[in-house]
């Protein structure tokens, strides 16, 4: 039997299945960067409970027993998109009889004084000006300046770019000025080639994701990053995904939260069934050992369901995203989460991994910290 020391002062070792994993654990444990090669380790290692044990042991360092969520709410403004991305169950031409635009006066009819964050992503429309979008953001952050505005993925940048010939400098610039305050991480799904060429050939390329996040960091919005998992993508494409993040972050510091994204089959069926909790755990797990410039690491409660979201809080992740509402995006291929948490459900998914629930806002500036007992 193999074991490590977790925490010398309190005597803490475990055992440890796979002895490839205790290179890793050493190099993690002296700050060193893991390798192409460990991650490829991390993925594959049989010994998920000793790879949750380091991944925690890293998010400890980071976070303490912190776990943090927002009071916030989804927009998806329209399912009409040009694209024909072959995982999406979302998206919809305009002669579809569900086709949807969601008024901007619907819009504000959802948010509220207590909500922090509104978190805005949708199809790429082929009609809607891109002042269409810059009056959505000014009449929220007009009508609720409180509210903060996380909107646009790097591939609808792209696409307000390409389609109304705006440099993705100036349209960011623009935004900002209506009140947009950080990039969600859409978008990214697998950063490699042969996925892109493969699954969504007509968005944005995983360089030209990556650019737009580098001018959205150089201007002084920050941005989170996913990956979309569990679907044709390899293990090594897993680990390439995760490297070119961290470069990135090397380079601008720009990013605040790593969310991993479990793809639902809903009709598209790339796989016939959903990436398993184990999978799931592991992502987070791994994630969170090669991210080590990442602030932050997600369980994304709606792909991966409450029971395994709280589990990940013990497998390296300090963050649950929050309240949703409305989502729809991963719910139309067939997420079987909740369409929304309350704030105590959230409560209880955290206290129930023997976390810290802290409430915080899109830059993860604390609102409230939950220290009392639950009744």
């Amino acid at each position: 039997m193999h074991w490590i020391t977790i925490d010398a002062e309190r005597g803490e070792r475990i055992p440890v299945q796979d002895p490839q994993l205790i290179p890793i654990w050493e190099k993690v444990h002296n700050g060193e960067r893991l390798t192409f090669e460990d991650g490829v380790r991390l993925f594959t290692t049989d010994d998920i409970l000793t790879l949750g044990r380091m991944a925690d042991w890293v998010k400890r360092q980071k976070s303490g027993d912190r776990v943090y969520f927002v009071i916030n709410r989804y927009i998806n403004p329209t399912n009409i998109c040009v694209l024909s991305c072959k995982f999406c169950d979302f998206a919809r031409k305009k002669t579809d009889p569900d086709a949807y635009v969601v008024s901007h006066s619907s819009v504000l009819e959802t948010l509220n004084e207590e909500i922090r964050e509104v978190h805005i992503v949708g199809g790429h429309h082929p009609d809607l000006p891109f002042e269409w979008y810059e009056e959505l953001l000014r009449a929220i952050h007009t009508r609720f300046p409180h509210i903060q505005i996380k909107a646009f993925t790097a591939s609808e940048i792209d696409y307000f770019s390409r389609r109304w010939k705006i440099p993705p400098e100036e349209a960011l610039t623009r935004l900002r000025a209506v009140g947009l305050v950080m990039l969600p991480g859409g978008g990214a799904e697998i950063l490699t080639d042969r996925i892109h060429r493969l699954l969504y050939p007509g968005k944005a390329s995983p360089e030209r994701w990556l650019e737009i996040h580098r001018i959205a960091h150089r201007l002084g919005i920050r941005s989170n990053a996913t990956m979309l998992f569990g679907h044709i993508e390899t293990v090594e494409e897993r680990v390439a995904h995760l490297c070119r993040l961290r470069e990135l972050q090397d380079e601008t510091g720009g990013f605040l939260t790593f969310i991993p994204l479990t793809y639902q089959p809903g009709h598209t069926r790339l796989v016939p069934r959903p990436a398993g909790p184990i999978d799931e755990l592991r992502t987070v797990a791994a994630a969170r050992l090669m991210l080590d410039n990442f602030p932050h690491v997600e369980a994304y409660w709606v792909t991966m369901g409450e029971s395994t979201a709280s589990i990940a809080l013990t497998f390296g992740a300090d963050d649950i995203n929050g309240t949703l509402g409305e989502e729809q995006i991963m719910h139309a291929a067939g997420a079987c989460s909740p369409v929304e948490l309350t704030r105590e459900r959230i409560l209880r998914l955290i206290r129930a991994a023997g976390r810290i629930p802290v409430e915080r806002d899109a830059l993860y500036r604390v609102v409230r910290i939950y220290t009392e007992v639950a009744a």
